[in-house]
């Protein structure tokens, strides 16, 4: 059963525009991210230096993601490209706007 705060997404993590792209889904998405971002679980992401978050879309189901995250990996990269570059046509690092995290200011 998905815990009541879940936050259920499937999401594109890469290390470089146009590299290696990662097709993942979980039900505690925020906490994924910084797993990912951290290095802090054995797998792919942490083997090909996968860190950068590309694209993602949130679900309200967990079945429904976890269909939407099987049918994209079966897709050609180039559809994957082309739903990415759609909404994040930089590949910018969503990362950071996926947390709400903002820097604390360097006291020197």
């Amino acid at each position: 059963m998905v815990p009541r705060d879940a936050s259920i997404a499937v999401y594109m993590m890469t290390n470089q525009p146009y590299g290696t792209l990662y097709i993942g889904v979980s039900s505690q998405f925020e906490a994924r991210l910084i797993q990912h971002r951290e290095g802090l679980r054995d797998g792919f992401t942490k083997s090909y230096g996968l860190t950068r978050l590309v694209w993602y879309e949130t679900h309200e189901v967990m079945t429904l993601a976890i269909q939407r995250e099987r049918t994209m990996k079966e897709w050609p990269r180039q559809w994957k490209i082309n739903l990415l570059e759609r909404d994040n046509p930089r590949w910018d690092d969503l990362y950071d706007s996926v947390l709400n995290w903002t820097p604390v200011p360097r006291q020197f």
